[in-house]
């Protein structure tokens, strides 16, 4: 059974965040987001490699690939792996708390980011606890390792959501275990793209689960008996259940409902509070000595 937590419905902050049309390509990625389960997304790492069935259509990378080739654009090198010092800092930038994915464009946990550019991430984290992190990855025996390695005291946090990609039987489902056996404040599962009907499922340890269909050219069919299985598995184990889109070539037009209604369900958690300058500009000198970065400019 699952931990037992509540959960609620949260809605997002609000997206009308204002930039300057120099910065808007460079941070399109960034502060704000149409991804319906954040607020904002943040990409210390760049780039990534496939290593399951659910890459076979990575958004990021078709994304990334429109751009090689164009000098000073933040995708020159097209969808390379790159580690991005100069981004490290953005949260502590961020006053209003906003709810973050970490690199969705990349795997922080890839096996060429080394763990102490995670370290670094993860201190940048822990410092600038008003904002949520949702810490995303394909690889958790890595996220694993380097919890093991680096300790609890920086990885468990109740703003740090650690979760892993379940897209099928044979890759996905293995990673669940594995998860489960890394020290967070919440652990979650990004069902996206489901590409089969998953059976049961043990969610002992799992405050959250976010269902979703593959979109765009190519995309593969989602059955809809696979995701009210989970749907009720999350009901029966009392996990919040989110359900992203149906998806297909025109995810716009089929929508988000289940059964007549949308499911925006997040983990309860206590609401986070902006730090006053002050202590913000205290925290960003206490993240500058952890890192030996300059942060904020």
């Amino acid at each position: 059974m699952s931990t037992g937590r509540l959960f609620t419905l949260m809605p997002c902050a609000s997206r009308k965040l204002g930039r300057s049309p120099k910065v808007q390509e460079e941070d399109r990625m960034s502060d704000g987001s149409l991804i319906e389960w954040t607020d904002a997304t943040w990409n210390p790492v760049r780039g990534c490699t496939k290593v399951s069935p659910g890459c076979k259509h990575c958004y990021a990378q078709t994304f990334a690939e429109r751009w090689r080739g164009i000098p000073g654009h933040p995708y020159e090198f097209g969808f390379d792996l790159r580690l991005v010092e100069e981004h490290v800092g953005d949260p502590l930038k961020w006053i209003k708390p906003r709810r973050i994915f970490v690199n969705s464009m990349s795997d922080l946990f890839h096996e060429e980011v080394p763990f102490e550019f995670i370290e670094k991430v993860f201190r940048v984290m822990k410092t600038a606890n008003w904002h949520t992190y949702q810490v995303l990855t394909k690889r958790p025996e890595r996220m694993r390792e380097f919890a093991k390695e680096f300790g609890k005291k920086l990885v468990e946090h109740p703003h740090i959501w650690l979760g892993t990609s379940v897209e099928d039987q044979k890759y996905g489902l293995p990673r669940i275990p594995v998860l489960r056996a890394v020290p967070a404040g919440v652990r979650f599962l990004s069902i996206e793209p489901l590409l089969e009907d998953l059976g049961e499922m043990n969610l002992e340890g799992i405050q959250w689960v976010i269902v979703g269909g593959e979109s765009g050219l190519g995309a593969r069919p989602l059955a809809k008996e696979w995701v009210v299985s989970i749907r009720n598995q999350c009901r029966a184990q009392r996990v919040p259940f989110f359900f992203k889109q149906w998806g297909g070539v025109r995810k716009k037009v089929l929508g988000r409902e289940l059964d007549g209604r949308t499911y925006d369900e997040f983990p309860l958690v206590a609401p986070q509070v902006a730090p006053t300058q002050r202590e913000r500009a205290r925290r960003i000198g206490e993240a500058e000595r952890a890192t030996g970065l300059s942060l904020v400019a």
